[in-house]
């Protein structure tokens, strides 16, 4: 299984707080490990770290890490590292390559990036050559390295759990779960 960590680069408290925050989530949902936060912001961790809880798996966030040093780290312990940007080579370009490494960090930016970072990174991606979202950019490039659909995953241990239906909200708390397991 793929171990893929995203570290989030130039958090802004007061401008990016609910950007940060999908950018966790998204990562969670498509398949991350864990996000790495290289800001102070303990509210974003303790509110993806609640998500969590509630709707199951085993993400992590760290929150006011080193952003070089954590790169550093995680190649030093056999990682590779791709820089989302929309400067770099093509994401379709990129994916085959992407896809044979088993421990990956994503990047994503918020604010300027340092110049450091791009010498860093193993790859620096481009997921089109407009400006967009870094939300828009770590689905896609989630969705396309991934080695099964990661829209159909199963979170272990969810207190909260979608049930698929064309119309309606049809949501299953884990104590009607373990109910209609039992009469099963």
């Amino acid at each position: 299984m793929k171990e893929i960590v995203v570290l989030r680069l130039g958090h802004r408290p007061e401008r990016d707080k609910r950007i940060t925050t999908h950018v966790g989530l998204t990562a969670r949902a498509l398949g991350a490990s864990g996000m790495l936060l290289a800001s102070d912001d303990q509210k974003i961790t303790d509110n993806i770290k609640e998500m969590t809880g509630r709707w199951g798996g085993d993400f992590f966030v760290e929150n006011n890490v080193s952003m070089t040093k954590e790169i550093r780290n995680w190649k030093e312990n056999g990682g590779k590292v791709c820089h989302l940007s929309m400067y770099g080579i093509n994401l379709p370009d990129a994916v085959p390559e992407l896809k044979k490494h088993d421990k990956l960090m994503i990047i994503v930016g918020a604010e300027k990036v340092p110049g450091e970072i791009y010498e860093l990174a193993d790859w620096n991606v481009a997921v089109g050559n407009q400006p967009h979202s870094e939300v828009a950019a770590l689905a896609i490039t989630m969705d396309r390295i991934a080695e099964s659909d990661p829209l159909t995953a199963v979170f272990e241990n969810a207190e909260l759990t979608v049930v698929p239906t064309a119309k309606g909200k049809n949501v299953i708390h884990d104590n009607e779960l373990k109910e209609k397991n039992r009469t099963e």
